[in-house]
């Protein structure tokens, strides 16, 4: 059963602050999130909020 989230990823690069929604499927949590917009795709602060 996979678990709905409130994900707030931030770039560790340029500081730019996103906030989405995604599931956690077997630990994985899954947003479609792919890049930053200045061009970082690994280095990010992600922090999950469980939604009611």
């Amino acid at each position: 059963m996979s678990q709905r989230l409130k994900v707030t990823i931030r770039c560790n690069r340029c500081h730019e602050k996103f906030v989405l929604r995604g599931r956690k499927d077997q630990g994985r949590i899954d947003t479609g999130f792919k890049m930053c917009l200045c061009s970082n795709a690994e280095d990010f602060e992600i922090v999950e909020e469980a939604l009611v």
